[in-house]
């Protein structure tokens, strides 16, 4: 099947003016108490992260619990994704697991009216660097949508095989979870103009400076997920060269954010949750294997959550 011819190009043009002007939000996906998919919900809480203008939209991502989802789930959240999105910003779905799995979900996320897809890693297997390529191949060839890779965990581009991979028809760009800086700077150097490039580290503010340094300044942001008000903050400091209140930032809510969240296995997404939930936001709790966040972290994420919004002249 391939990219429809053009669409890559004006997709990645978009892109680019997106990650130029906000960061990239990957929304959290609603749950009601019982598990199942609160689609009301999930429609409410996308429309007040579009209200706050991120770059682009990336649903049913790992923010969004991805792993947890069947395919009708996955069809429901990207249609909505899209539906209020309203092609105001770019909608990039998760598609993942092996290639035949990822391609299934690509055409429901196509039928479903997203932009472009972000390859999730691959499941639970090692690969050699022809077989990470092969993968791609096998999706791109199978997909009217451009496709963003994702390197992270067991999938570690090498120079040689992001160049490969950046001639594949329909493949825009990559985002890079390794944080990395010699590798990364090597996959730069390795993929041809207008390749597009962002940091997907978790709680990527942490690493914003470092990795613009080697030619990456854009990124996504788990804590628009909960708080716009500090990420759009940090993201307008970090344009005007404000290092003081880039430094006020990191210091006061991102460190010890990042802190909390090392604690337990998984709190990426659930202490984005509980944040989010702690604001009010109908996003409910998280789905096994991952588990909703101690008292005792609660208590102390509500802390941070209220210094930091009070940084930036917000509250909850």
């Amino acid at each position: 099947m391939g990219a429809v011819a053009g669409r890559p190009e004006r997709v990645a043009r978009r892109l680019r003016d997106g990650m130029a002007g906000g960061v990239l939000s990957f929304p959290l996906t609603s749950f009601r108490a019982d598990g199942s998919l609160d689609v009301d919900g999930f429609r409410a809480y996308v429309a007040g992260r579009l209200a706050a203008a991120p770059g682009a939209l990336f649903p049913a991502c790992g923010t969004g619990e991805f792993f947890s989802l069947d395919e009708e789930e996955y069809r429901q959240v990207v249609t909505v994704a899209v539906e209020e999105a309203g092609g105001r910003v770019p909608v990039v779905a998760g598609i993942g697991y092996g290639w035949a799995q990822a391609v299934r979900f690509a055409r429901v996320a196509e039928e479903a009216g997203a932009d472009a897809l972000l390859v999730l890693p691959h499941y639970l297997v090692a690969a050699p660097q022809d077989g990470l390529v092969a993968q791609v191949e096998a999706i791109a060839s199978r997909t009217g949508l451009p496709l963003v890779v994702y390197q992270r965990g067991q999938v570690a581009y090498t120079a040689g095989s992001l160049a490969r991979i950046a001639r594949i028809p329909g493949v825009i760009g990559l985002k890079d979870g390794h944080s990395d800086l010699d590798r990364l700077q090597r996959l730069t150097l390795a993929a041809p103009d207008g390749f597009l490039f962002f940091n997907g580290a978790a709680t990527a503010e942490i690493q914003a400076r470092a990795y613009a340094t080697v030619g990456v300044p854009a990124y996504s942001s788990a804590v628009h997920a909960f708080a716009p008000e500090i990420a759009d903050a940090f993201f307008a400091a970090l344009q005007d060269g404000d290092r003081g209140t880039v430094d006020k930032l990191l210091r006061d809510f991102y460190v010890p954010f990042v802190e909390l969240r090392d604690r337990v296995p998984g709190y990426a997404v659930s202490l984005v949750k509980a944040a989010a939930r702690l604001r009010g936001l109908p996003v409910g709790p998280v789905r096994a294997p991952l588990t909703d966040p101690s008292a005792a972290d609660l208590a102390e994420l509500g802390t941070l959550l209220d210094a930091g919004l009070g940084l930036v002249g917000a509250s909850r």
